[in-house]
């Protein structure tokens, strides 16, 4: 059962209306058209969807026959009565369970699914949701942003197979990126860059400028930085990064405060650079675990490569020269260049002047070794 602080963590993120956001179809089925041998014979279990708006549900119901399924099982929050797509407001949290239409028919029929209440809230962590989690084989869904770590440790706990989507920013959280660089977990082929759009609840305020509804009442938001999170192999993670560029000191300049070579750009990568690497945490959705090994991630908690080096006597410096207050501590997690940027802020102790770059993932080039 979930303790008070989580379930109340929960309630927050519901109150706050932060994580209500429902996957659009298109984003589902360019994913999981990489997976289909995946799902044969399997139990699938989306443990954060609303019938009525989940698209999960939807696609998972009406390819039934074509991924040859066992069984869909759907919970979330708080759920419907027994009319999957109207709107009213029952609290009655339930799942329901589908193992196929019956014969003559082409799509799903409402009496084809069996539709149970639940003595709990629906809560992913709740006995009742983790007991079906147990009987699952693979799970999908939209999990909530704001328990991201959370989710994800209860699937690896339970040891199962997972397609999940979330912010790309999760891969710096210590307990997802220890996964990535064992191995565990990587990314999904479909999302590499741009903003993707997800439904929002009635009550969801459109203040924001990537926010809009439609001429039919349905609302939207647009949310930056998303990547879909997964344990099943697929065909593109075993595609080989063309390189072509060549090393140099002049072109590749190494860190003041990590032993590492800076690589702005994943495509930039050297062919012939046999060292340690610092690269954008965007590299991940090009990696192949065949031709790169992760060595450390760049952040204050340390993996495998820690800073050599701390700031603490530096002040902050715009261009124009002036201070603005700040000590350079705030670099001691970041890789640090020697030098003044193009352009932004730069850190000075009035005898050497350095910069810090955005986090790198530290990797090498496993045929190069």
């Amino acid at each position: 059962m979930p303790t008070k602080n989580t379930t109340s963590t929960l309630h927050a993120a519901k109150k706050n209306k932060s994580d209500e956001f429902y996957t659009q179809l298109v984003d589902i089925e360019n994913e999981l058209r990489y997976y289909k041998e995946h799902f044969q014979g399997k139990i699938v279990y989306c443990n954060c969807d609303d019938p009525r708006v989940s698209n999960f549900f939807h696609y998972f119901s009406y390819n039934f026959q074509h991924l040859e399924l066992k069984k869909l099982i759907t919970t979330c929050y708080k759920n419907q009565q027994r009319d999957l797509f109207s709107q009213h407001d029952c609290e009655q949290a339930i799942k329901l369970e589908y193992d196929g239409f019956r014969k003559g028919d082409r799509t799903p029929n409402t009496d084809d699914i069996g539709i149970i209440p639940l003595q709990g809230d629906g809560d992913f962590r709740n006995k009742e949701c983790i007991e079906l989690l147990k009987e699952a084989d693979i799970v999908v869904t939209n999990p909530p942003f704001s328990l991201f770590r959370e989710y994800v440790g209860q699937l690896m706990e339970h040891n199962k197979k997972f397609i999940i989507i979330g912010n790309l920013n999760a891969i710096t959280y210590k307990e997802i990126f220890s996964l990535i660089m064992n191995n565990s977990i990587w990314l999904g082929p479909s999302i590499s860059s741009g903003d993707r759009t997800f439904g929002v609840p009635n009550h969801y305020p459109l203040k924001a400028a990537t926010a809009w509804e439609d001429a039919r009442g349905n609302k939207f938001i647009k949310v930056k930085g998303v990547r879909w999170y997964t344990n099943l192999d697929h065909k593109k993670r075993h595609e080989e990064l063309v390189l072509y560029k060549h090393y140099s000191l002049e072109d590749y300049p190494h860190y003041d405060n990590y032993d590492a070579a800076n690589v702005d750009k994943t495509k930039d990568i050297p062919v012939d650079y046999d060292g340690v690497m610092g690269v954008p945490i965007t590299f991940l959705d090009k990696f192949n675990p065949d031709q790169f090994e992760i060595l450390g991630l760049s952040q204050k908690v340390g993996f495998g490569l820690n800073s050599n080096k701390f700031y603490d006597n530096y002040e902050e410096t715009r261009q124009d020269g002036t201070k603005t207050g700040s000590s350079g501590k705030k670099t001691n997690g970041n890789p640090v260049m020697k030098g003044k940027p193009k352009k932004g802020n730069y850190y000075t102790d009035g005898k050497d002047t350095v910069y810090s770059l955005y986090g790198r993932i530290f990797i090498r080039n496993k045929n190069l070794k």
